[in-house]
């Protein structure tokens, strides 16, 4: 039960701010929204408020928001038309489409910002776990709990401060002050190449002295101006190594036995509820910037697509042809059912190896 309401708070609340995005805008476009819909298929129940009818629906795998003109064909009263979305400008149309991944960041700015102004920003301390055999760390004698204080008189107070001016370093000497049991320690040593793997599990290759973090942390309280920048900077991080997952999987670069569907989400969702309501919301934020990148992606029945025709129109000054349309959005809709297919299955294949005991 866990998994099953905690997977409604984080997917119901990332679709209802996406499909809000939609609606907000068209509204303040002047287009009648005619259904505004959390979920697909039949509709469990609702209410209808003037032109609208706000509904849920029985299969909660996204949402939608229908406009009156939404397909060009459409027929309706001539006065009608002035509320009609095809016939607003290409510009108001194509702010309709983007309000609803842009409503989703936003989304992930705003739970990433909360999140940083009531709890702070945990920090990883630059203090010494291990010390890897066979690096420039153990020839010069640092040791287990080994607190870096600077590199080259620049002081540090983060790991990733560490880390960063060590990645910097083109080989060459570099000193080192290290505090160990209240005594300051200067030590001289070279970076040397090393093999590590990035978040993709991919084999890098970077300056290194052979030394790992001992996991400790500090808090930093973050004020209202701070968190806001923090939860922007976040929101940017999530997006840039989403859209990097995007392209590694094109390039087939990662299986696509990585990606998980609705199951998987409400599995992680159950799991984050009972670490704790900030575990959960900032899964959410995740999903939110997902959800959004998604929507982008320049695919016919998607938000990207109907960008992509509208940036045509907005360049060439006339629409696609109602027949291109229909072309692409078939192509679109089996390319999100194998989407769809692929993650089931992954699902699919999850539950069972966890039933036998395999690898989750």
């Amino acid at each position: 039960m866990t998994s099953i309401w905690a997977a409604a708070i984080v997917l119901g609340g990332c679709v209802l701010i996406h499909e809000l995005g939609h609606f907000l805008v068209a509204r303040l476009a002047g287009v009648e929204v005619t259904t505004f819909s959390v979920g697909f298929g039949p509709r469990l129940f609702g209410i209808r408020r003037g032109p609208t009818d706000y509904r849920l629906s029985l299969i909660p795998l996204g949402g939608y928001v229908r406009m009156l003109g939404e397909h060009p064909e459409e027929e309706m009263e001539p006065a009608k038309e002035p509320f009609s979305f095809s016939h607003k400008p290409v510009g108001r149309r194509l702010a309709i489409v983007a309000a609803g991944p842009l409503s989703n960041f936003l989304l992930a700015v705003f739970i990433f910002s909360v999140i940083l102004l009531f709890f702070g920003q945990p920090t990883l301390l630059p203090e010494v776990g291990k010390v890897l055999d066979g690096f420039p760390a153990q020839a010069a004698g640092i040791k287990e709990g080994d607190f870096v204080a600077a590199l080259d008189s620049r002081e540090v107070e983060t790991w990733d401060e560490m880390a960063a001016l060590i990645k910097a370093n083109r080989g060459r000497p570099m000193r080192i002050t290290v505090v160990r049991e209240g005594r300051r320690l200067e030590l001289t040593m070279v970076p040397k190449m090393g093999d590590s793997k990035d978040l993709f599990g991919e084999d890098i290759s970077k300056p290194m002295i052979g030394i790992s973090p001992s996991g400790r942390t500090k808090i930093v309280e973050l004020g209202p101006a701070s968190a806001l920048v923090g939860g922007f900077v976040q929101t940017w991080e999530v997006t840039r190594l989403t859209a990097e997952t995007v392209v590694r999987l094109v390039q087939a670069r990662i299986p696509f036995s990585t990606l998980g569907g609705p199951i998987f989400i409400a599995q992680a969702a159950g799991r984050q509820a009972k670490a704790g309501w900030v575990n959960l919301f900032f899964l959410m934020g995740l999903l939110s910037v997902n959800l959004a990148i998604l929507n982008i992606l320049p695919v016919p029945v998607l938000d990207g697509g109907h960008l992509l025709f509208f940036g045509i129109e907005a360049v060439f000054r006339r629409p696609v042809s109602i027949r291109m349309r229909e072309r692409a959005q078939q192509v679109g809709l089996a390319l999100i059912l194998i989407f769809f297919s692929v993650v089931f299955y992954n699902d699919i294949i999850r539950l069972i190896s966890s039933s036998f005991g395999g690898p989750q």
